[in-house]
């Protein structure tokens, strides 16, 4: 299928939008208005350079408060139109996006509607331009798609279709199984853009929050399973409000959105359909277990070395080298790497992580994997994206933890065995306390923060207070004071943990799961923070 994204998607100047967006591989864009109106270039000169990228105008958009108005608001309605008909023939354009009218003026009647719709869509057929109608989630009277449908319907007019919106359909929770009753040939077009789900006024969520396919919570595999089974034909196009992207590099934010489009259209039509094909690349890799994680030592090589030793790390690789030591490489099992190089490799996705740590796919390991998961610092939405798209890992509920000079934001990402594990974090903080470690699996906790003592590398200090806290919350736990041991709880199971020092750019975690146990102990993170500055402070 044709891929396209809106120019409103990615930032800076119009020329440097479509340059990131044909790099990225697009086959065309949602020219928006404002991007047009701000910049230097004529019409003439916008169609010239797309074309010279290989890019088509798929849609200009948007054009507002124009149906079901007083008879005096139409003809100054229609005199707008035109204006725009005659500049999208100068653009080479012949789609132009209409939302459902959200005035105060506009009155709550479909017939009259369909009547002024059907009217510009004749005027547009003049120009040889055809009209897509939007119902936006906050539309005065129109903010369902099947009432669009039901419009156009009314209107009967060839040039007239709806243009589905992933976001308004199902910011509203709108059963989208209702698309396969519209003909595919009366959806001119398809919008897509995922979010997370808010509590709060949809405009707003609109205009800020949006995201990238597999970024959000929304299901964009079923919602357009639903649109190719109505026979829709033509292009997906990304239309995403989204705060952190206006202000990135377009060209890195135009190369997520397209890994995005292929992983999702994988998705969809991964068994092929007659009218698309195949997608090709293979589904995302079915992971097996953590294999190695890859260490430069950097100028600490002899410590780093010890403190391998004496956690029994045996499937840490050390590689001399580095200006300090730090996370380079994690191989991850799975039963075949060739295809799982071809899954990314038709994604046209990096082989690395968004934070640079690159990940090697390689054969299940020889027995259970002492890596019990690996916490990687990376900006959050971008390395959501990855992990989904290309290691095929579910993502659990994010978090937003204190730390004592700012907010740390938390994922966790999990392979369908559980296996694998990742765990994404965001710091907006001052504090610069590194977040690259490797949580080691062991039997016996306790016995290992002894070990490490004796070993000249005691763990971070836990305060009595910590241990005070624990009493009260959990009846029975056991008494870990002077080891510096963390302890988490749920109805599954236990949790034990304790953290290394840091060791250039990274640290270990050493972790005991009891029972069926399944998460992180975020409910601690908290105290190691404050522990690691505790310790950076006492260094310094």
């Amino acid at each position: 299928m044709r891929k396209s994204i809106a120019t409103v998607s990615v930032s800076g100047t119009l020329p440097e939008k479509l340059q990131a967006i044909a790099a990225a591989g697009f086959d065309g864009f949602e020219l928006f208005e404002n991007d047009l109106v701000a910049c230097p270039l004529s019409p003439e000169d916008v169609r010239r350079m797309a074309a010279d990228l290989g890019l088509r105008i798929e849609l200009y958009q948007p054009f507002r408060d124009f149906e079901a108005l007083p008879a005096d608001r139409l003809a100054a309605g229609l005199r707008r139109a035109e204006h725009k008909f005659r500049l999208m023939t100068r653009l080479g354009a012949d789609l132009l996006l209409v939302c459902s009218n959200v005035s105060p003026q506009a009155a709550d009647d479909d017939a009259l509607a369909a009547e002024h719709l059907r009217v510009l869509a004749e005027r547009a057929a003049e120009h040889g331009i055809r009209i897509a109608y939007e119902a936006l989630a906050w539309g005065r009277h129109v903010d369902d798609y099947l009432r669009s449908w039901r419009i156009v319907r009314m209107a009967g007019h060839p040039a007239l279709g709806v243009c589905l919106d992933s976001f308004h359909i199902l910011s509203k929770g709108s059963d989208p199984g209702g698309i396969e009753a519209i003909p595919g040939e009366k959806i001119f077009f398809l919008q897509l853009s995922d979010a997370p789900r808010l509590t709060m006024d949809t405009l707003q969520w609109s205009r800020h929050y949006r995201c990238f396919p597999g970024q959000g919570d929304f299901d964009l595999t079923g919602f357009t399973r639903h649109v190719v089974a109505a026979g829709y034909r033509g292009p997906l196009s990304l239309e995403v409000f989204n705060d952190v992207f206006r202000r990135s590099d377009p060209t890195r934010t135009a190369a997520d959105a397209m890994m995005s489009l292929r992983s999702l259209e994988h998705g969809v039509l991964a068994k092929g359909d007659p009218g698309h094909g195949d997608p090709g690349g293979g589904a995302p890799p079915d992971l097996t277990d953590f294999v190695y994680v890859e260490l430069a030592t950097g100028p600490d090589g002899d410590r780093l070395r010890r403190l391998v030793e004496v956690l029994g790390f045996d499937r840490a690789r050390l590689v001399d080298g580095g200006d300090a030591a730090e996370l380079r490489a994690v191989g991850v099992g799975t039963p075949d790497p060739a295809a799982a190089d071809a899954h990314v490799a038709a994604l046209a996705a990096p082989a690395h992580a968004p934070d640079g740590t690159r990940v090697v796919f390689c054969a299940p390991g020889p027995g259970e994997s002492t890596i019990d998961h690996v916490a990687l610092t990376a900006p959050f939405a971008e390395a959501s994206l990855w992990c989904r798209c290309v290691l095929g890992l579910r993502p659990h509920e994010s978090l937003e933890l204190p730390d004592p000079y700012g907010l740390v934001r938390s994922r966790a990402m999990t392979s369908t065995n559980g296996k694998v594990m990742l765990a994404l974090n965001m710091a907006d903080t001052a504090s610069n306390v590194p977040w690259q470690h490797v949580a080691v699996a062991c039997d016996d906790v306790v016995g290992m923060a002894r070990r490490l003592t004796a070993a000249g590398e005691p763990p971070l200090r836990i305060p009595a207070n910590y241990y005070d806290d624990l009493d009260a919350r959990f009846p029975g736990a056991p008494d870990l004071r002077g080891t510096d041991v963390l302890y988490d709880r749920t109805d599954d199971g236990e949790f034990l943990h304790l953290y290394t020092a840091t060791i250039g750019r990274v640290f270990f975690e050493v972790v005991q799961r009891i029972g069926g146990y399944s998460g992180y102990g975020a409910a601690n993170t908290p105290v190691r923070l404050a522990a690691q500055h505790g310790h950076k402070m006492r260094r310094e």
